[in-house]
């Protein structure tokens, strides 16, 4: 961490704590610069969404912990901002789902992977895939270094979680009869468009939420949780949340205040 000392009454307490956390990961080359950007951009739709977890997210949240028991090769991909935000998390879900934990970045070099991998086993975690070598095979249609994939994770898996997404690798996932489960802020993006489920939410609120999830479900008969992805419409769920960011702004115009984004990130 840096030795900017942050107010705890300060309006954007945790959101500059996040940051810091980002920038302090990224000095150890766990974070790209782009994450950095991308992280932003994120949150731009999280003060649009209330900062807060939506029930359409709990919906969804709902619909993806089923999703994870009741997959046969479940896999966790993980950049390098799941890494710094979220390791712990992805290590206990990973452990209650009995799912695989794999690295996949786009910005890849053996430097990062490690980095990330050794933050992950510092979580807890006895296995990281997709590290150097491992990372043999490849998925089709795709020219970046993400389509680099380890063949007894991503390759294999039938449901894949990718918080923190690239569109592109969605639709290849996808288009290789994969099932996906994305966490993503921005509803419109190619990533959530494409998923078939999307948890519109801030990672750091969804991750806790989807392994307590899991947890409370897993001892819930099979009926049980096919009736939840049944009921679950994923392009329902994302019209709604596209509904509710509408609201928030027609509601902003309408008593004339002005957006202040980012307003202490200088």
């Amino acid at each position: 961490m840096t030795d900017i000392k942050i107010p705890p009454d300060h309006p954007r307490a945790e959101s500059l704590r996040i940051r810091e956390k980002l920038i302090a990961y990224y000095s150890e080359g766990m974070v790209a610069v782009a994450g950095l950007m991308a992280h932003g951009r994120g949150e731009t739709f999280d003060y649009l969404l209330g900062e807060k977890t939506t029930k359409s997210a709990l919906k969804a949240i709902n619909a993806a912990a089923v999703m994870l028991l009741t997959a046969k090769k479940p896999v966790i991909s993980v950049n390098g901002n799941t890494a710094a935000l979220v390791a712990e998390e992805i290590v206990k879900l990973a452990h209650v789902t009995n799912a695989k934990i794999e690295v996949n970045l786009f910005y890849r070099s053996l430097e990062r992977e490690l980095v990330i991998k050794k933050r992950l086993k510092k979580a807890g975690a006895h296995e990281v895939l997709g590290v150097g070598e491992n990372a043999l095979a490849k998925i089709p249609e795709l020219s970046s270094e993400r389509r680099r994939v380890d063949p007894n994770g991503i390759l294999v898996a039938d449901v894949v979680l990718v918080p923190l997404e690239d569109g592109d690798r969605t639709e290849a996932l996808v288009k290789m009869g994969k099932k996906v489960v994305a966490i993503d802020l921005n509803p419109l993006s190619r990533t959530a468009q494409n998923a078939t489920i999307t948890i519109v939410d801030n990672v750091v609120r969804a991750m806790p939420r989807l392994v307590e999830t899991v947890e409370k479900l897993k001892c819930q008969g099979k009926s049980e949780l096919k009736e939840v992805l049944l009921n679950f419409d994923n392009r329902k769920n994302l019209t709604e949340i596209i509904a509710l960011i509408k609201e928030s702004l027609s509601e902003l115009a309408e008593k004339g205040e002005t957006l202040s984004f980012g307003e202490s990130a200088i």
